[in-house]
């Protein structure tokens, strides 16, 4: 007995498809994954699989096939949301049966799920956003800005934070300036915490400060974790930046001290309360299409080529936010960016029909951002 899905095609299964086909079989038992076809159509026959050798397979073969089988695959079994465990395999078949044991309900409580945030005193009781604020660009530190903001108002927070907050950078003080840096870091995550709704998300886009052996997307997760807020999951921006492989190597042919290069930063997501977030199906405007690509936790964007225009060193792409907002918010939905920089968060959220509410430090950058805002206004 197995679960059947059928990928269909336009055009027939070529002998290339029909060799990466039976190269799949050939990695699985039967009673695991097989898969059949007929003319355009690939018939997928699924009872149990370990989902981490599916994916290595996928990276494997993908490039065995003309078409989209692999990925279409490997799409439609993460969307599978009913299976049991079995090992390290998913069982599609018959698992409710597996669940019928004794004591079920005490060992699930044992074996909770995100255990870490399952004391949180966060309250399901939303308060309404101050009309002053909403959809501005406001100058300030946003620690203060953010202590006149209600509880439980906010629905999503998406930020890139800057290392330099204006705090004194002194070479011979680094210890000093990092500590101060989380600190205030911290503080003002624990602001954005507070004002989040129930089930409302914060997703934070960050690197490692490579240079000063810093593991940030670490540090910050952890923060978020102790805070009660569950850890949703974590997407790679590959920026498709190569040069940087070929410099800076370290020890160079030498085990003693090589340098790592990364081509990506983190993007870190957390739910505040619940992994739902509720919302009118009306106001959701993700494509089918953009779901299936999205969902999949590494996304292959370009860097900003704008940074000379808009006079900052470090803006993440109106793609990204596009991703994020679409992936995570629905249309009305209030956005905040607490790092709003030259206010790509903020342009973004308008134009996809969001409400938002940016804030920097800098008079400066805040002027850029309420330009942009102007031009798309004008446009419109």
């Amino acid at each position: 007995m197995y679960k059947q899905i059928v990928l269909k095609y336009n055009d027939k299964l070529n002998n290339k498809d029909l060799l990466a086909i039976k190269l799949f079989n050939e990695s699985f038992k039967t009673n695991e994954i097989q898969l059949e076809h007929d003319h355009n159509q690939v018939i997928v026959l699924l009872r149990e699989l370990d989902i981490n050798k599916l994916q290595d397979i996928y990276v494997r073969f993908s490039s065995y096939t003309s078409k989209t089988i692999f990925q279409d695959l490997l799409n439609s079994i993460e969307q599978i949301k009913s299976y049991g465990i079995k090992g390290k395999k998913r069982n599609y078949v018959d698992y409710n049966k597996e669940r019928k044991v004794k004591q079920r309900k005490k060992k699930q409580i044992k074996r909770s799920q995100y255990y870490y945030a399952k004391e949180n005193i966060f309250t399901k009781k939303e308060n309404k956003f101050p009309e002053k604020y909403l959809n501005q660009i406001i100058v300030g530190d946003s620690e203060n800005i953010l202590n006149n903001i209600p509880d439980n108002c906010v629905d999503l927070v998406f930020t890139s934070p800057p290392y330099n907050f204006g705090l004194d950078y002194n070479k011979n003080q680094d210890d000093h300036y990092w500590e101060d840096y989380f600190s205030k870091l911290f503080k003002i995550f624990k602001e954005c915490i507070r004002v989040t709704k129930y089930g409302g998300r914060i997703i934070i886009n960050i690197q490692p400060l490579f240079s000063d052996y810093i593991p940030s997307h670490h540090l910050i997760s952890n923060f978020f974790i102790k805070e009660k807020l569950i850890w949703k999951g974590e997407i790679l921006w590959e920026k498709n930046n190569y040069n940087c492989k070929y410099t800076a190597w370290g020890s160079w042919k030498s085990p003693s001290s090589p340098y790592l290069k990364y081509t990506w930063e983190f993007i870190e997501i957390f739910c505040k309360g619940d992994l739902k977030k509720n919302g009118n199906k009306e106001n959701i405007d993700i494509s089918a299409d953009e779901f299936k690509k999205w969902v999949l936790g590494k996304w292959s964007i370009a860097p900003e080529k704008n940074m000379k225009k808009y006079k900052h060193p470090a803006m993440f792409p109106e793609e990204l936010v596009e991703r994020v907002l679409k992936l995570f918010s629905y249309k009305k939905d209030i956005i905040l960016d607490p790092f709003n920089g030259v206010g790509t968060t903020s342009v973004v959220s308008k134009r996809l029909n969001r409400k938002y509410i940016g804030i920097d430090i800098s008079r400066e950058y805040c002027k850029v951002a309420q330009a942009r805002i102007k031009d798309l206004e004008e446009k419109n």
